[in-house]
């Protein structure tokens, strides 16, 4: 499929670089199945779901990722992006063209990592020295990797560290927040669980590969970035209660909704996991069990753009899109929500 059907025009001032406050307040685009769209709140959501319907968050925890560092008088900069085990992780360097296997670079006066390792796709295997755990050296030598089209147009501050993470944050090991969990509040989770609505967590640890474009014509030759992810038994087994009893699987972002279709057998059963997943959902894929969808506004020609197109359908997906522009919502992870129930 053309990469560039998945193309629009997005003005530069509908990007949010902060979320609104309180985090519940942002708007809402829902887009049903068919009819009208409606201007509508992120509060409204307990309205727009029945009970028995099941919300599915990813609690992964967003990291100090970004790295910034020398290899003798070269500048070096490094994002961490997917764990390989205790004290190695990948990892998409600035300036890589100075950076050879072997090489040491110093991340401050007493953090230092090997480049073991080149990958195919220029990224780098990153192995730190010492004994501390890596996420120990993180906070003393690493920043929030805040995406690319707010980091262009701002500084990390001292505020992102609470903004950037989603009140369900608890497994270390993302560098990209679960943004369409960034809404929730307490206020409104108390509001979710009186209208009999449930929720369940699984982990999905975001990676940066999720910022790549696709740079690719058609779809077919793009690769996927993988990420790792995990669904405990008694999580699958509550997910597939629910959905028996009648209730609908709505995923809270993109990324509860790529590892729940990645444990889901073909007859929509959903098993337990705890490996990578690289799927890759575009138009024309069929959903085994997940039902709708909550997520923010994504870039022109992402994958993630291809995902929602596959829920909701192409020409619907666009059309949503062109509302939100002409309504002035706020665009990408610190911006408004939608709510796909096709």
């Amino acid at each position: 499929m053309r990469v560039d059907l998945f193309d629009f025009e997005l003005p530069p001032e509908r990007i949010a670089l902060r979320p609104v406050r309180p985090r519940d307040a942002a708007r809402m685009l829902y887009v049903p199945g068919e009819g009208a769209f409606e201007d509508r709140g992120v509060r409204d959501l307990p309205a727009l779901l029945r009970a028995g319907d099941v919300l599915v968050f990813n609690d992964t925890r967003v990291i100090p990722a970004q790295l910034e560092g020398r290899r003798g008088e070269a500048r070096i900069g490094a994002t961490l992006h997917k764990r390989i085990d205790l004290r190695r992780w990948q990892a998409f360097v600035r300036n890589a063209k100075r950076l050879r296997p072997g090489d040491v670079v110093e991340f401050g006066s007493d953090v230092a990592a090997t480049a073991e390792m080149r990958h195919e796709d220029g990224s780098f295997t990153l192995a730190f020295h010492g004994e501390e755990p890596v996420e120990i050296l993180l906070e003393r030598a690493g920043t929030l990797p805040l995406p690319p089209y707010i980091a262009g147009k701002r500084g990390t501050d001292e505020a992102d560290r609470e903004d950037y993470q989603t009140i369900f944050a608890a497994e270390d090991g993302a560098v990209a927040a679960p943004t369409a969990a960034l809404h929730f509040t307490d206020r409104l989770l108390a509001e979710i669980d009186a209208a009999g609505i449930m929720r369940e967590t699984v982990t999905l640890h975001v990676g940066a590969g999720t910022f790549l474009p696709v740079k690719a014509d058609d779809t077919d030759a793009h690769w996927m970035h993988s990420e790792w992810g995990r669904i405990e038994p008694e999580v699958a087994d509550r997910l597939n209660a629910a959905r028996a009893a009648g209730g609908r699987l709505i995923a809270v972002g993109t990324t509860s909704l790529r590892l729940i279709e990645s444990a889901a057998g073909e007859d929509g059963t959903i098993r337990p996991f705890a490996a990578d997943t690289d799927i890759f959902i575009t138009p024309g894929y069929r959903f085994r069990a997940v039902d709708g969808l909550m997520t923010n506004f994504h870039l022109p020609k992402s994958t993630l753009m291809m995902l929602v197109s596959a829920l909701v359908g192409r020409e619907r997906m666009m059309a949503a899109y062109a509302h939100a522009i002409a309504q002035e919502y706020r665009f990408y992870s610190y911006g408004d929500s939608s709510l796909l129930l096709p």
